[in-house]
């Protein structure tokens, strides 16, 4: 499927608290999740938005994921937020307080505990920058 229609006739999910939406993924504390337009988000993922979770529109996260608002290991805490048209790959964790770039790719099996900027590749544990994006000009510089 082309990226033309991939979307085509997307809706808003049906989110109810902490029971797993029809694509498999679960949210607690729906109530500060903010979900943009035509968003991606792969099966077993879980958002714990008790502190705000922003997810813009065109973010894709991959399944198996986990994004928290708030860690019980280390009592951090804060909204995320993941920009415009970012990329989380699979398997991977978000923690407090980060924001993810406009156009950022995460790649997968990553643990993401501070900010990434607009425009590069991360992976790793902690993810570090791979790779920067030359968006208009698309190539990795």
């Amino acid at each position: 499927m082309n990226e033309k229609n991939r979307f085509e006739n997307w809706k808003y999910p049906e989110i109810e608290e902490g029971r797993p939406t029809k694509y498999n993924w679960v949210v607690q504390h729906k109530e500060k999740l903010e979900l943009g337009y035509k968003t991606d988000i792969g099966a077993f993922t879980y958002i714990n938005a008790k502190y705000g979770v922003v997810i813009e529109d065109f973010v894709q996260i991959g399944s198996h994921c986990s994004v928290y608002s708030v860690s019980t290991i280390d009592d951090k805490q804060g909204q995320v937020i993941l920009k415009k048209n970012c990329k989380i790959g699979s398997h991977t964790v978000i923690m407090p307080g980060v924001t993810v770039g406009e156009n950022a790719v995460v790649g997968a099996h990553s643990f993401v505990n501070k900010d990434i900027p607009d425009n590069v590749t991360v992976a790793g544990v902690p993810a570090i920058i791979i790779g920067r994006y030359a968006y208009n000009k698309k190539e990795l510089i």
